[in-house]
């Protein structure tokens, strides 16, 4: 099978021939493992299944900051990855004084003509970082969105239907290329429970979803969502509105077995190996055990894409990456 091959397999929820697996790795992470491997190209021969193109307009502004096509400033001068939102550019709950942009579609395909071309095995994805909620928050700021929610709910009724016009370009750009799979990425988990609450993101966010992904499901391909922390009260209505792929799968808070047994039937779950618990502090023979622990029991019967619960961060020790990456690679020569 190849990669593409063994990820729909997995979707579909048939046994395949090794679980499917994939890596992604912040700066740190990723120097520490091409120094080990002795090459600046290594995670193009690890094996990863997929390959994904996620609009991200924007530009530098300076060493350290970062300003994308909302307008929001991102300082990363800690976090080089992301960064962190620097002032608001809603200072009050009014759009009359804020111009939102226009997809540089073109730039876009480019970056989906680039995948296609260096991808030909691999399962492809468009994708959309801060997709929602998460724009919504970095132009207004978290608490106030919050707050708006209670007081002003018809401001942001309007900034979501705005931002989710915006993602609907976004996403018709991507339905132009031969790809399996939208990817949405939005958090909208705590470590217990939801940001907003269950009741809040019903009313605000969970009618913009079911449009972003009608809009792909009409199209015949996947919706995979991404979303930290603890989002089980969310899990019946995501499965309602189509979506097939859920990452991050946390291990800490929604119990593989449990996760499996409720939700597989429905769900492919993508993650898995705790970025949080596990791979900072455990042993490479254990980081074995339990990636191996992970494939047996969300693995079987297909509806698994291992891989950590997040970017691989800074803090996992080099021997953890590398224990990581060739259990998964293992799996080959094991079958």
């Amino acid at each position: 099978m190849t990669p593409r091959e063994r990820v729909i397999a997995a979707v579909k929820h048939q046994d395949t021939d090794f679980v499917p697996y994939h890596l992604d790795f912040t700066h740190e992470a990723y120097r520490k493992a091409a120094a080990y491997y002795g090459d600046e190209q290594f995670a193009s021969h690890i094996g990863n299944h997929i390959s994904y193109a996620t609009y991200w307009g924007g530009q530098p502004i300076g060493a350290d900051r970062f300003q994308d096509h909302f307008g929001v400033v991102w300082n990363r001068s800690v976090d080089k990855d992301i960064g962190i939102v620097e002032g608001l550019c809603l200072g009050e709950p009014t759009l009359a004084n804020y111009a939102f942009p226009t997809v540089d579609a073109e730039s876009y395909r480019q970056d989906c003509r680039r995948l296609v071309a260096e991808s030909a095995d691999t399962f492809r994805f468009g994708g959309l970082g801060f997709s929602l909620f998460e724009r919504a928050w970095t132009l207004r700021g978290m608490e106030n969105l919050l707050m708006d929610m209670v007081d002003r709910p018809a401001f942001v009724d309007e900034l979501l239907e705005r931002i989710c016009e915006f993602n609907l370009s976004v996403i018709r750009v991507a339905l132009e290329f031969p790809i399996e799979a939208v990817y949405f990425g939005d958090d909208w988990g705590q470590q217990h429970g939801t940001i907003m609450g269950p009741a809040m993101w019903r009313r605000f966010l969970k009618p913009h979803l079911a449009r972003m992904y009608g809009e792909v499901k009409r199209h015949g391909l996947y919706v995979a969502q991404h979303s930290c922390g603890d989002i089980r009260e969310l899990m019946g209505d995501l499965v309602d509105i189509g979506l097939d792929m859920f990452n991050t799968f946390q291990p800490e808070i929604m119990e593989p077995a449990w996760a499996k047994r409720e939700f597989g039937k429905h769900l492919t779950f993508w993650g898995g190996i705790s970025t949080q618990r596990v791979l900072p502090f455990k042993t490479p023979a254990q980081i074995r055990d339990n990636v191996l622990y992970m494939l047996r029991t969300v693995g079987e019967g297909g509806g698994y894409i291992c891989g950590g619960t997040h970017a691989l961060p800074a803090d996992i020790p080099t021997e953890n990456i590398v224990a990581l990456i060739e259990t998964l690679r293992g799996q080959a020569h094991r079958t």
